[in-house]
């Protein structure tokens, strides 16, 4: 679902299971809209297989193989999850920015990852385990688009414009 408007864009968020499981779910979120990004659908589910599927393509097993692909899928599913639908001026880059790089080990400091979590990803694959990093985020605005696409259904996601973007934005 692409935003009606050019100049903003829609993000798809995913906090995991393990920040469900850590009690991690406001302080996220809190961090997303301090930084006037807004929040246009969000709600909790419990992935199906079909689903968590959809969401790491098989583009993801192409490029890491089928086994990484099928822990992702595995992890997805071993808890609820939260998905959000983030809406702010370019808001793709700022949350990947937010959230901090894939590995949580080597994630900067100050970010999501680089402040709530520190799994490498020699450790998942030790364990033969998907990488509990907390959070997914859309790389790009169409990966967005799919992505929201997957998790919400039409009338799940809200277009509104926030009054600080009517009068600080030109």
């Amino acid at each position: 679902m692409k935003h009606p408007s050019e100049t903003i864009q829609r993000s798809l968020v995913l906090l995991k299971p393990d920040a469900l499981n850590r009690g991690l779910v406001g302080e996220i979120l809190t961090r997303f809209e301090k930084v006037g990004l807004k929040i246009s659908g969000l709600k909790m589910v419990w992935s199906s297989e079909e689903t968590a599927k959809k969401h790491y393509t098989q583009d993801l097993a192409d490029r890491r193989g089928e086994q990484v692909r099928q822990l992702m899928v595995d992890m997805l599913m071993s808890g609820p999850i939260i998905a959000i639908a983030l809406e702010g001026v370019e808001a793709v880059e700022v949350v990947r920015k937010m959230v901090g790089g894939t590995e949580p080990k080597t994630a900067a400091p100050g970010t999501i990852r680089g402040d709530f979590a520190h799994v490498s990803f020699k450790h998942a694959d030790a364990k033969q385990a998907g990488v509990f990093n907390l959070i997914h985020a859309s790389g790009n605005p169409e990966e967005a688009e799919t992505e929201i696409d997957v998790w919400f259904d039409e009338n799940e996601v809200h277009a509104f414009e926030p009054e600080y973007i009517k009068r600080t934005i030109i």
